[in-house]
Formats: C-alpha cells, structure tokens, sequence
C-alpha cells in the first residue's frame, strides 16, 4: 500500500472510530467501508512502473505512472513491470568453439521493458526466459566462432549477441540494449601453448627484420664500394674519418702503416716502405 492510499484509509478510520464515539453507527459504517474501498481501489504507481490490470479475466488496462482506480473484485492486478534498464549475468560453461577448444565465457545483457502488456502476458516469467535465451544465444554463438576471432573482436561477438538475443526477445516487449563479454577463459594447457606460440611468431618476425636489414645494409655497402671505386678522395676521407673515431678513446696507442699514410697522403713521398708510424693518444 503507497503512502496516500495509507493516509486516506487511515483518516477514514479514525473518522470512523470518532463517529463510534459520539454513537453516530451510520456515519462509523460509512467511513469504515469507504476505508475499505479506499485501501482496495486506491493503487499508485512510480515514474518507472506500470501496472497490468484484467477486469474479470481480460485485459483492461496498462496503468502508471501517478493514482489511478480499480474496481475492486472486478479488477485484479496481474503484474507489475519495471521498465528501468535492468541487467542480467549469464554465463557458458565448456562450451566448444568451432575449432573444438572448450571456453567459459562470462557475459551481462542490458535490457528494458518496452511494451508491459506483451511481457506481462505473452511470457509466463520473462526475467527466467531472458536468462535462458542469453545462454542459449551465447552457445550458438560460440559453436560457430573460431577461438582466435573470440579472443580478438569481441565487439562483432557483442554486436552480434545484441542482435541475436533482441531479436527473439522483442516479441515479449523486451528490448536489448546491449551485450557485454566480461571474460574468454580457456585451459590453462592451451594458455602455455598459445604462449608459446605467440613467442615463436614473436622470434620469425625479429628474425625476419634482422634479415631485411641485413640486406639493406649490404646494398649501401656495394654502393659505397661503387663509389670508392671511381672516387679515390672519397675513400682517403673515409679512412682519415676511421683513424678519427678510433683515437677517441683517451690512453692508447694505435700503429698506422706507413702504406696507410701514403695512401692519405699521396703527394708526400715516404722512403722506406712498410715503417710504421706510432700515433700515441693522450
């Protein structure tokens, strides 16, 4: 009973108690049975709710939000339905993907009521049978995916839920929202496996991009060997800049050949062949 309903049928019977009091019988018989009528007719409904009446059997009325009048005897209040968005768990439990790889798959559905007289009297209990097809949606679903498209694109599984569940659920007034996987879990056996795996591609693709530099690296080398060829400069620069990086290093001594020096220095003429020159680096 809501609060006015309550109210009213408790002013009456104080009313009618008062009207005992004061010897008034007719007065205390009326309010008295307009306390019954009250509390039995008076029904009001939140913003969310709706009430489902049958006047003796048949459908009479959807009613709410707000105070609203029943006959008593003749009306009966069948079902209440709440049409806020509600959400429902549901989960499938080794269930084979296409490619036979048993996964429990956890899963939450959101949905509302659209239409209260359909859910009220199509279905016996919609909330048993939303669970009911959820799950049964979700093991079709999974029958038909393969384990890695499962694992990867969980947004198609969602839409795909979405739409499989709404669409058998819409007849009862029933609207999906939207499907929500929470979690693929799958044997801990093919968890090393799949580990294993992914380290193994992870190792062919470093080894392919060492490969692929490696040839890139020898194109530049025989281009510059081209280079070097035609051009005797470019090559005496080169090696000017290998002695360069190679005395950066503070406290040792390196020997340059004294061909080497000739070879940077082609003007100078050296009289003893192979004397080695000793470059000390501070």
């Amino acid at each position: 009973m809501n609060a006015i309903t309550l109210f009213l049928t408790s002013a009456s019977v104080v009313l009618s108690a008062i009207s005992v009091s004061y010897m008034q019988s007719s007065l205390a018989v009326f309010f008295a049975l307009l306390a019954i009528l009250i509390s039995q007719s008076l029904k009001m409904a939140n913003v969310w709710e709706k009430f489902v009446i049958l006047r003796a059997g048949k459908i009479h009325a959807v009613k709410g939000p707000g105070l609203f009048l029943i006959v008593p005897v003749l009306d009966r209040i069948v079902m209440v339905i709440d049409e806020r968005i509600q959400t429902t768990a549901f989960n499938a439990e080794q269930a084979l993907t296409r490619d036979t790889v048993p996964v429990n798959v956890d899963a939450i559905i959101f949905w509302h009521v659209h239409n209260a007289e359909k859910a009220a009297l199509s279905i016996t209990n919609f909330l048993q049978a939303i669970d009911r097809v959820a799950q049964t949606s979700l093991r079709e679903m999974i029958g038909a995916s393969m384990l890695s498209d499962l694992l990867s694109d969980r947004k198609a599984a969602d839409t795909h839920l979405c739409e499989e569940i709404g669409r058998k659920t819409n007849d009862w007034g029933i609207t999906v929202s939207s499907v929500e996987i929470r979690d693929v879990a799958i044997p801990v056996a093919l968890q090393d496996a799949m580990s294993r795996q992914a380290q193994a591609e992870r190792e062919k693709q470093a080894r392919i991009i060492l490969g692929t530099a490696e040839a890139e690296i020898a194109s530049k080398f025989v281009d510059a060997a081209k280079i070097y060829e035609t051009q005797a400069g470019a090559l005496q620069l080169r090696a000017m800049n290998i002695i360069y990086e190679t005395t950066k290093e503070r406290g040792t001594t390196i020997l340059i050949p004294s061909s080497m020096v000739d070879f940077m220095n082609p003007s100078s003429v050296v009289s003893k062949v192979g004397k080695s020159v000793n470059v000390p680096v501070e």
